[in-house]
């Protein structure tokens, strides 16, 4: 499958699909199907009362939301993973859920936790709104935020069904390293579960703060771990263009398949748009011919058209070939600061099959 070929099956989005929730910030959608045929959407949330950042490092929780159609809408129906104490590694912060299923039935939700001290941040005692990008630049930066983002680790819970009852992992699955390329944190979880067991995970990573974002490669010869690096250095490097986040990888046709989001646009032409590569090994990957995997111009169900500042944390929706047919990924309205957006919600386009 071509990336020009993955961009030509979006379809107009449905008005009024996804996920959303009147009193809080909605995002990181994570779509599967369940054998009787409802579809659990897991996602981020954390409340409106606060800014969405930086609040999402220090209040995000992981949920689940379920639908009779892929489109939905979602209807929330509790917390996954909430906030268990400071003494836990992700004991005061869930984020990026990412779902998916073993050849024996277990549900895998692999995930970002952190944990930090000093009190929650409420409505009445907030954290100044910042882009976490900025903090290397902000010397003054609260020491809650600072800590959150530093800690963020990815990690696993386990469930024989999407209803639970969810095993969180007692400590994270993939370490940053010291004195590596990856030596911050580890985030953005993108597992791949083959049907031998093996699980390939892609993963985001920094040396320090503000530096760019590198995507890393993992495996473990069965979900319980443990999770090797692949090798030590960072996948797709490219040069002075790069700087890239939310992957997704999925297996099709003999084929690894990776879409990521391209920060600056110099990879695929679009500032924050898609771009899409492939690989035989997981390792070694080669861009497509024609790299544009989405874009933030959505078309919409009723005709309209509408450019968004935020599309993220892009997910598919894969039926039981390994098929792709539907595109998730988290919106958001308002100024494009992340501290003065007033709406955020998880949406998804349809795909030509």
């Amino acid at each position: 499958m071509s990336s020009s070929s993955f961009f030509q099956r979006l379809l107009p989005a449905p008005v009024g699909g996804g996920f959303a929730m009147d009193d809080y910030w909605i995002w990181c959608p994570s779509v599967m199907r369940d054998d009787s045929g409802l579809y659990h959407m897991f996602a981020s949330r954390w409340p409106r009362g606060i800014t969405f950042s930086p609040h999402w490092l220090t209040n995000s929780e992981i949920v689940r939301a379920t639908s009779s159609t892929p489109e939905g809408p979602y209807h929330f129906q509790e917390v996954v993973l909430p906030a268990r104490g400071p003494h836990h590694w992700d004991g005061r912060m869930t984020h990026n859920p990412s779902i998916r299923r073993a050849a024996d039935g277990t549900w895998l939700l692999f995930y970002t936790g952190s944990t930090y001290d000093g009190d929650t941040p409420t409505p009445e005692a907030p954290i100044e709104a910042v882009d976490p990008g900025e903090l290397s630049e902000m010397p003054k930066v609260d020491g809650r935020m600072a800590q959150a983002h530093r800690n963020q680790k990815i990690g696993l819970a386990t469930a024989p069904s999407p209803n639970g009852p969810w095993k969180r992992s007692d400590h994270p699955i993939l370490e940053p390293r010291p004195n590596k390329w990856d030596a911050l944190l580890t985030t953005n979880p993108a597992p791949c579960v083959g049907d031998d067991g093996r699980v390939l995970l892609i993963y985001k990573s920094v040396r320090f703060r503000g530096d760019s974002m590198f995507l890393g490669v993992a495996q473990a010869q069965s979900y319980a771990g443990p999770y090797e690096r692949l090798q030590d250095k960072p996948i797709l490097r490219f040069g002075n263009k790069e700087d890239v986040e939310d992957p997704y990888v999925w297996y099709q046709d003999n084929v690894f398949h990776l879409i990521m989001k391209d920060m600056e646009g110099g990879i695929g032409g679009e500032r924050r748009g898609g771009i899409k590569a492939t690989s035989l090994d997981g390792m070694r990957w080669t861009l497509d011919a024609d790299p544009k995997a989405y874009s933030r111009h959505i078309k919409w169900s009723d005709g309209r058209e509408t450019f968004h500042d935020f599309f993220e944390r892009t997910s598919l929706l894969l039926d039981e070939r390994g098929q792709p047919t539907h595109l998730f990924a988290a919106t958001a309205t308002g100024s494009a600061h992340v501290g003065s957006l007033n709406r955020s919600w998880n949406m998804v386009i349809p795909l030509r099959h």
